[in-house]
């Protein structure tokens, strides 16, 4: 295996890591959403490097669908604190 795909791998490793250790430890949920998104966004860049590396897009439906999942969570997560914000004030 190429040295350079090794330390790819190790890299996107650490980094799921270090997400997955900020989603767990929080400490809110703008932290977590936040996290979530970054995890997400981590899994599109591994599925993309992977499709570039092996010459293909059979994994590009994946993509589109973990993008969505992405932006309606963010989308969702949003409209829930903001909604808590005001029930906050009121």
């Amino acid at each position: 295996m190429n040295p350079i795909l090794v330390a790819i791998y190790v890299v996107f490793a650490v980094a799921a890591l270090l997400t997955v250790v900020r989603i767990v430890r929080g400490p809110s949920i703008l932290d977590r959403a936040v996290a979530s998104d970054v995890l997400l966004t981590e899994v599109i860049c591994v599925l993309g490097a992977e499709m570039a590396i092996n010459h293909h897009t059979r994994t590009l439906p994946v993509l589109l669908v973990i993008a969505a999942v992405g932006v309606f969570g963010s989308i969702s997560i949003a409209r829930f604190v903001a909604r808590k914000d005001n029930a906050d004030r009121g």
